[in-house]
């Protein structure tokens, strides 16, 4: 089941539910999800001589950009990260899909490819991944109302949420971290 906007308000207000800072409630919060905006901090990809990212490898293949109040431009079939302004923090008995919001659909930019699930127990800010699949430059502000949260009522509470995995690898992400994939376990031959 959907939480719609008065069981949102509810459970802000109980803090079952946290999204700070939450700035502009009476906007952010719409019929069935809360509108989070764009943080300052951005990942580009560098440009490099390798031939491929090899997905079990640590490698860092991007760079830090703080665009601080200044607009950031993405361009033409570019790939970035970017992370929202607000920490969330959601409870055993709730998850979550971050999902694009359609005005900047309509420019041809993604706020979100993939990975939109977020787990029952997460903590943290939300790292999204952008992409412009137009033919021009968009430009994106901070601040920015940029994803949508929609939240899901599960039957009983997670046994194990997030936040008490063994080893979650993004929780209470503060800043984009590059993929941690090659942490997770190999197969066996």
């Amino acid at each position: 089941m959907i939480l719609p906007d008065h069981e949102i308000r509810a459970a802000l207000q109980a803090g079952t539910i946290a999204i700070e800072p939450l700035t502009d409630p009476e906007t952010q919060i719409q019929a069935a999800w809360v509108d989070l905006s764009l943080g300052r901090e951005f990942k580009v990809f560098k440009h490099t001589q390798e031939p491929f990212i090899d997905s079990r490898q640590p490698r860092e293949y991007t760079e830090s950009v703080d665009a601080g109040d200044r607009p950031f431009t993405i361009h033409p079939h570019e790939f970035i990260l970017g992370i929202t302004k607000e920490k969330i923090r959601i409870p055993a008995d709730l998850a979550a899909y971050v999902d694009g919001r359609s005005s900047l659909g309509r420019l041809g930019v993604t706020a979100h490819i993939t990975a939109g699930w977020i787990d029952p127990g997460f903590e943290g800010r939300l790292v999204l991944e952008i992409s412009n699949l137009g033919k021009m430059p968009v430009t994106l502000y901070p601040g920015m109302r940029i994803c949508k949260l929609v939240f899901f009522r599960l039957s009983s509470p997670a046994q194990v949420p997030y936040n008490k995995k063994k080893n979650p690898k993004y929780l209470h992400q503060d800043t984009i971290s590059q993929s941690k994939i090659h942490e997770d376990a190999r197969p066996s031959p």
